[in-house]
């Protein structure tokens, strides 16, 4: 599948566990049957003839480690399985996501963040890959801060550059809600000349939010819906009167050419995948308090089972 060698990749990111077949979950995190290995603009119109599932077909999917995106990645990922596909799915870099996609490496990503996150990518590498649309709405990045804190828009976040240090907490280098923040300080917003967008995880930013929160401390963080974080706290994004940050996105499904040929039913399948924040959060939240990824995938699989068949229906 991806020759992380030849991408260049640090060694962690070419970790993967594989456990693939057609039955549930394994609650011990051991190789069971049925997990995933762990490592439309409107979609084309599917046929309504069944479309073969090519048991046994190997697929891999790729992802950021966004919690959206690991909780996206796997509930498909465990929805493949169960159609009898050997799945791999793989954490990586995002750049080297729609990298590996568009060059054949990888077979496809339900992780593209549009218009504004990656719209720089998907302008790079449209022509090189397919686009199978939306699969869910309602997506939106900018800055968010606790809703104890008595400021309301990007515009007065000067009031706290004390208490701050002049920081904005962020997560991984080239990120999209990370560039937007950074012309946000750079080019839109004079009330932040001398600011500086922070840099480090995901993970990082949630920690240090929560930390925050806990303390009743000030703190702003780049942020993004769905995320559990607006589950588990009071929460609100800053007005951004200067549209750094864009408007309203959507999460779009992306795969390598070819596919439709080589696997119809998986591109038939990842074709029909939707679905809302909602569900997104929830897997999300069960993963923040406890439950592994491919624990809480099969959790929402099992509890969605008429929606579930929407994404395979025509595949036999």
């Amino acid at each position: 599948m991806l020759n992380w060698k030849r991408l260049g990749l640090a060694g962690g990111l070419s970790l993967t566990l594989l456990v693939a077949g057609c039955g549930d979950a394994d609650t011990d995190g051991d190789a069971t049957e049925g997990d995933t290995t762990e490592g439309e603009t409107a979609g084309e119109e599917t046929t309504d003839e069944a479309t073969t599932n090519e048991e046994g077909g190997e697929i891999e999917l790729v992802y950021v480690e966004w919690d959206s995106e690991v909780a996206s990645t796997h509930v498909i990922g465990q929805v493949l399985a169960d159609q009898g596909y050997d799945v791999t799915l793989t954490p990586i870099d995002n750049a080297i996501m729609w990298q590996s996609v568009a060059n054949g490496e990888a077979d496809g990503m339900v992780a593209a963040w549009l218009p504004a996150t990656h719209g720089d990518l998907y302008e790079e590498y449209s022509d090189s890959l397919v686009d199978l649309g939306t699969n869910l709405e309602g997506a939106k990045i900018g800055l968010v801060v606790p809703s104890y804190m008595t400021i309301d828009s990007i515009e007065d976040l000067d009031q706290y550059a004390d208490e701050l240090g002049s920081t904005i907490t962020g997560i991984e280098p080239g990120a999209g809600v990370v560039q937007a923040a950074e012309t946000a300080v750079d080019e839109d917003y004079a009330n932040l000349d001398g600011w500086d967008v922070q840099t480090s995880s995901s993970g990082a930013m949630a920690q240090a939010l929560g930390e925050a929160v806990n303390n009743e401390e000030p703190i702003v963080v780049t942020g993004w819906t769905p995320h559990w974080k607006f589950a588990s706290y009071d929460l609100k994004y800053l007005d951004d009167p200067q549209g750094s940050f864009g408007e309203a996105e959507y999460i779009a499904t992306m795969v390598r050419e070819g596919l439709q040929e080589d696997l119809p039913g998986a591109y038939q399948i990842l074709d029909q995948f939707n679905w809302t924040a909602a569900d997104m959060e929830e897997v999300m939240l069960d993963i923040q308090e406890g439950a592994s990824a491919e624990d809480a995938a099969a959790a929402w699989i099992e509890a969605n089972e008429e929606k579930v068949a929407e994404w395979v229906a025509g595949v036999e």
